[in-house]
């Protein structure tokens, strides 16, 4: 095979895909994008993709949205009869655009679903990315386990967000070329963020991810700043992406007034960014994620990081007591409460994780993680 020329990229519609195919945009690739809900819109954020979207319906009929919500057990029984399988449809595609390569992005999103066909089809090259939770987390649910011992055998090269995963891939019988660590939606454009940014002495906002579900801790961070109610009442206290478990938590928590605590659901890109500029700590806490790209954008960001670190992703980036601090416990209140109380008591620890952070994200640069990306791609060579 010579240098890639037609690339199908197969994942959900997300934030994260997104800013990684804008990477491809003018270099000298035909990019295809096979949605594989089949349910999506196309997208205008990534317009110069050809996108193959809503294809999963065979009949979108009117009253379909009402029956789906109020008569579940009629709307699962109609939908049987009125989806097409993907693996069929992508098999089609396939086909008709004969790429170079088809890369996947998460395991049992867009892998497994495509497996059969890929295995038909040993010729073209398959990559797969290894996003957040998709091995880490997965590798302990049985079915998903299955998945991942039939899926990376077949793989022929793979992007991770963390080392970690590569080492897990490994272990469940990756045998291919790995592509190296990424963030998960490429690069950022500090640049273009500057203007979101306050001097590190103006900062007083403590910013928390609100995620609880599946691997989300929030809550645990929530039960250590109730305990710090008199220490933080300088502070304005943000929650960020709440979901309905944090939401009741704190209605049922008694919080005071005087905490100033706003908590805010799912809110534009632009917003967390610029709460991001704003904040003097944020704290990402779950038992489960790769290196998440809200951590780079707050570290990025100027925001003192105090992040769990679900097996060892997060050290990989943040070095304890320098340029942020671990939470080696995501279920402990008080391992959270005392990591903020000694940031909050240390301006001289975190100015110098500041200054640090700062230096570290031309890591991250937008250009250079392209630039990078790109050299992968044109690699691919028989």
């Amino acid at each position: 095979m010579a240098a890639v020329k037609k690339v199908v990229m197969v994942s959900i519609p997300s934030l994260h895909f997104f800013r990684w195919v804008e990477q491809l945009k003018e270099a000298d690739v035909d990019v295809y994008w096979f949605d594989v809900t089949g349910m999506a819109a196309s997208s205008e954020r990534i317009q110069w993709v050809k996108q193959h979207t809503g294809w999963k319906l065979k009949w979108d009929y009117q009253g379909r949205t009402f029956l789906k919500k109020n008569a579940p057990k009629v709307y699962n029984y109609i939908q049987k009869y009125n989806e097409r399988d993907v693996a069929s449809v992508f098999e089609d595609y396939l086909k008709e655009i004969q790429p170079d390569v088809v890369h996947s992005f998460a395991l049992y999103l867009s892998c497994a679903p495509i497996l059969e066909v890929m295995q038909r089809h040993k010729h073209v090259k398959w990559i797969y990315s290894s996003w957040g939770s998709d091995l880490f987390y997965f590798q302990n649910q049985p079915d998903y386990l299955k998945d991942i011992k039939r899926v990376l055998p077949r793989i022929d090269y793979m992007f991770a967000d963390c080392k970690r995963d590569f080492e897990i891939a490994e272990n469940y019988g990756f045998k291919g070329e790995f592509l190296g660590v990424f963030p998960g939606g490429g690069g950022f454009d500090w640049n273009a963020l500057a203007h979101y940014m306050l001097p590190f002495e103006e900062r007083n906002i403590i910013l928390i991810k609100g995620f609880q579900g599946r691997s989300g801790r929030a809550i645990t961070v929530l039960k250590a700043l109730k305990q710090l109610e008199e220490q933080l009442i300088s502070y304005k206290i943000i929650v960020i992406g709440a979901d309905a478990e944090v939401f009741e938590a704190v209605n049922q928590g008694s919080w005071s007034p005087c905490n100033n605590i706003q908590i805010l659901g799912r809110i534009p890109h632009d917003r967390v960014l610029t709460l991001m500029g704003q904040a003097l700590l944020y704290i990402g806490n779950s038992n489960s994620d790769g290196i998440p790209n809200t951590l780079l954008e707050a570290m990025g960001m100027g925001a003192f990081p105090i992040q769990s670190n679900p097996g060892g992703a997060t050290s990989e980036i943040v070095i304890h007591d320098k340029n942020g601090l671990i939470i080696n416990d995501c279920n402990d209140p008080q391992e959270i409460k005392s990591a903020i109380l000694k940031a909050i008591d240390d301006r001289h620890l975190i100015h110098k994780a500041f200054n640090y952070n700062q230096r570290l994200k031309c890591n991250f640069d937008f250009n250079l993680i392209k630039t990078e990306v790109l050299n992968k791609y044109f690699s691919l060579v028989e």
